[in-house]
């Protein structure tokens, strides 16, 4: 899932400092989920700025939403009918993702109230931890399921770097050694044959390279 993160109310606050009523707009996909744009922390964000606002003597109205997706065009659309003449602004507490497509759909200010962090995963309570660098070109059957894209600080796809010690990343002590969580891994599974397999150098093309990547499934298309 997208993990991401609230702004600090103070920078909220003043990508707003010119309206004087703003929908609030929370998102039930993956920032529900890392507690960061649900529906909980959608009505938390807009009393802080209420109460924000009343002590500035500038009075501020907020109508709360929460949509069920805001990177779904089909629940974007439901938000039409909130979306007032006197609407001076909306806060999408959604990842950039949705932010671009309330943009896209409504001629307003459409203001960010959280920081896209990574593609991750909860790793215990209130922990999120980032697994997949989305490049595009995935080899983690060839690594026993652990991403030496992200998980290795160098990216490095052909065995460990030399400077990793008793297991330990040389960039960061605290952070395990992806290589050796590889070996330990594929040597469980009897496949270490398979890190003697030499990868070539990787086409980040297939990344974020050349703009916006686009997938396509002509079989479920409507039109």
């Amino acid at each position: 899932m997208i993990i991401a993160e609230g702004k600090p109310l103070a920078e909220v606050a003043g990508l707003i400092q010119g309206a004087r009523k703003v929908l609030v707009v929370g998102c039930g996909g993956c920032v529900t989920v890392c507690l960061a744009g649900g529906e909980k922390e959608t009505g938390i964000l807009a009393a802080a700025l209420r109460l924000l606002r009343q002590k500035e003597g500038n009075p501020l109205e907020t109508v709360e939403v929460t949509l069920t997706r805001q990177c779904d065009p089909e629940y974007v659309d439901m938000l039409e009918k909130y979306v007032t003449d006197d609407v001076d602004a909306i806060v999408s507490l959604a990842c950039g993702v949705g932010v671009q497509f309330l943009a896209e759909r409504y001629n307003k200010w459409v203001v960010p109230a959280l920081n896209t962090k990574f593609a991750g995963g909860t790793v215990e309570h209130g922990v999120w931890e980032e697994r997949c660098g989305l490049c595009g070109e995935c080899i983690l059957y060839k690594t026993g399921g652990i991403c030496p894209i992200i998980r290795c600080s160098k990216s490095i796809l052909n065995g460990p770097c030399g400077g990793s010690q008793n297991g330990k990343c040389e960039v960061n002590p605290e952070t395990p050694c992806a290589w050796q969580l590889i070996y330990d891994r594929m040597q469980a599974l009897g496949k270490l044959d398979l890190l003697m397999e030499i990868q070539p150098p990787k086409d980040w093309s297939k990344s974020r390279d050349g703009g916006p990547r686009k997938v396509v499934r002509e079989d479920v298309r409507l039109a």
